[in-house]
């Protein structure tokens, strides 16, 4: 097993610049961040959308190929830049959006991407209204959902809401724990209220892998604890739990061999495929 203090710990230092920044200004910023491949500019162009949430605001940005637009503040809008010599667009209207805990929108939104007349991305349920104002005609080439990315704040229980890949619906997703107190820490993931992982003496099962069945697809459930446990002398705090809905290779964890950080599941150079990723920062 990992010692604690070993540099096998997820946490890089990116991430440990966020967690001082988040410490120091004591505003837990909830996120979801959305990945997408659409059809831009004559090629695959890789799109990230970002809704972020504090206690006062929400704000939202979006980059392609790394290419970033400033966060969007105001409700309704309409901001360019140039890619390759294409225009690209965005439109936003989040006059009518409605908003929850969560930092996206429920409903009543659309932000959408334009280029050479054609939308090659369009988000939220608005879409006879995004049409009608832009002007611009469907993509023959639909946009493929990459990634999810979220970050959620608590202390013993973190809940959210996913859908994984092309599964039809949504799910609910809690994670909980026992670390605080004398006893030894246990942990919970539930899906849909049903406990499908439970790992006792979590110290030792920091980090692990189950298989699950949601919608009788598999769906594999990586966990990285490490920073909830050992997090705290370096200013650490948060867990890190993937669910990727592919065929597993494994059918569970099961030696040392299968105890990597969960990033490594992320960077995997295999073939691309959806997963949902659940930063869970624990606050004190």
């Amino acid at each position: 097993m990992d010692d604690a203090g070993s540099n096998h710990s997820l946490a890089s230092s990116s991430e440990k610049q966020q967690a001082e920044d988040l410490q120091g200004t004591k505003t837990s910023q909830c996120s979801v961040t959305t990945v997408y491949k659409a059809y831009i500019a004559g090629g695959a162009r890789i799109v990230t959308v970002v809704w972020s949430k504090t206690l006062i605001s929400h704000s939202l940005s979006v980059v392609i190929d790394l290419k970033p637009w400033r966060p969007f503040w105001s409700k309704k809008g309409l901001k360019s830049l140039e890619l390759e010599n294409h225009r690209v667009d965005v439109y936003w209207d989040l006059r009518s959006a409605r908003f929850s805990s969560r930092p996206e929108p429920a409903g009543g939104y659309y932000v959408a991407l334009v280029c050479d007349e054609v939308v090659a991305l369009l988000l939220g349920d608005s879409k006879k209204e995004a049409f009608k104002r832009t002007k611009a005609r469907p993509s023959l080439a639909d946009a493929t959902l990459i990634s999810r990315r979220e970050n959620v704040f608590g202390r013993r229980s973190f809940s959210t809401r996913a859908r994984f890949g092309d599964l039809k619906r949504e799910h609910e997703i809690v994670v909980e724990n026992s670390i605080s107190g004398m006893a030894e820490p246990e942990m919970w993931i539930s899906i849909d209220g049903d406990v499908v992982v439970h790992v006792d003496n979590l110290r030792w099962k920091f980090r692990g892998n189950e298989t699950v069945a949601v919608e009788r697809t598999p769906v594999q459930i990586f966990w990285d604890v490490h920073g909830w446990l050992f997090g705290a002398a370096v200013g650490l705090g948060h867990a890190v739990f993937i669910f990727k809905p592919s065929p597993p290779e494994t059918t569970e964890a099961s030696g040392e061999d299968d105890r990597q950080p969960a990033a490594a599941v992320v960077s995997s150079s295999m073939a691309p495929e959806f997963c949902f990723v659940l930063n869970a920062w624990k606050l004190e």
